[in-house]
């Protein structure tokens, strides 16, 4: 979940994700991102990238509510946004 940027380059409110997450092998886990707004914000996007020690970082997803959600392909049919509505929850849902 990466933090929001304005056009001037500063940042705005807060982005809120957990330390770490525990997921069960074979399950469903909920990777959650909650952007705390300042006044007058509003989250047109959000976008999710997978990190990893020495690598670039590649992007997973897309939520965005005018052209919707976009998953890259290695990752799709197994990962969904997780609930609906505003975009401060941009929370996504990693299956299996």
């Amino acid at each position: 979940c990466v933090p929001p940027v304005s056009p001037t380059g500063a940042t705005g409110g807060r982005v809120e994700v957990p330390r770490s997450v525990t997921a069960v092998l074979g399950q469903d886990v909920v990777l959650p991102c909650r952007y705390r707004a300042q006044e007058q914000e509003q989250v047109v996007q959000v976008t999710w990238l997978k990190r990893g020690p020495g690598t670039v970082p590649t992007e997973v997803a897309v939520l965005n509510p005018q052209h919707g959600e976009h998953v890259q392909e290695p990752f799709a049919g197994r990962v969904l946004r997780h609930g609906h509505g505003a975009l401060e929850d941009g929370a996504i849902v990693l299956r299996n």
